[in-house]
């Protein structure tokens, strides 16, 4: 199929409609296990046939822009795109509804404060205890939480005394033109501080997070490999990135 594309481009304009048809139905497989990676990071409530058309379309967009002379397998570059339309997609939708942002707030709260008193990374029982919750409830509140991105850009900007949101996404958000003689310094800081926060992690947090992030794999390979179901597997990345915000929070309000 790639070579009938390549030729394509080589001898026409513009890619005749059957050809694009042919090259969608091929990569169908592709565009769903995009998807379905990217859906295991997010709240059960997504719609993920929106995210199969979004794909489709990042994967037409791909069909007009690909360059034969780049030297780039198409599959390759098709991937890249369905992925960007889909990640797109979701940036521009405010899926996760307010009342779960403030459970993961709670969530938050409760990990700074117990290991703040107790001067020690907290456990599931002393930051349910503190939350006044049964072990069982505390892991279905680590469910629901699960997905929402560490940093939220809503929050950062803070609040007046009425409630409403003060300033613009142009006061925290940097302009990638514009000189910062601090931007090497802060990045390196908040490579430190990530680094310093993954290596604290219980053992088994910290080999979730490094086969997730490092080796790709997806939960349910990690849960074979400890032993562990999916569902516990999502509850122990949920608490790791918990851990991972905290930190990050506190070093932006500094």
């Amino acid at each position: 199929m790639e070579t009938l594309l390549r030729e394509a481009k080589e001898k026409q304009s513009e890619i005749p409609p059957p050809l694009k048809n042919q090259i969608v139905l091929e990569h169908t497989s592709l565009i769903r296990y995009i998807v379905n990676r990217i859906a295991v990071r997010l709240p059960s409530h997504i719609d993920l046939d929106d995210l199969h058309n979004t794909g489709v379309i990042g994967l037409m967009d791909a069909i007009e822009k690909y360059d034969p002379e780049k030297n780039c397998k198409f599959k390759t570059y098709a991937e890249f795109r369905i992925k960007g339309a889909i990640l797109d997609q979701l940036r521009s939708l405010d899926w996760v509804p307010r009342s779960v942002r403030q459970k993961s707030r709670r969530l938050d709260k409760a990990y700074v404060d117990v290991e703040q008193r107790l001067g020690h990374q907290a456990s599931e029982d002393e930051v349910a205890d503190a939350l006044g919750l049964q072990i069982e409830k505390f892991h279905e509140l680590l469910n629901q939480v699960r997905g929402i991105s560490l940093v939220n850009l809503e929050e950062i900007r803070g609040t007046n005394q009425d409630g409403d949101r003060t300033g613009t996404f142009t006061d925290i958000v940097e302009d990638v033109s514009a000189e910062n003689p601090f931007a090497t310094f802060k990045l390196s800081e908040t490579k430190q501080v990530i680094a310093s926060t993954i290596a604290s992690l219980p053992d088994k947090e910290r080999l979730v997070i490094s086969l997730y992030y490092y080796e790709d794999l997806n939960m349910k390979d990690i849960g074979q490999i400890l032993g562990i179901t999916e569902s516990r597997v999502c509850q122990i990345h949920t608490k790791s990135v918990l851990r991972l915000r905290a930190k990050l929070k506190a070093l932006v309000d500094c």
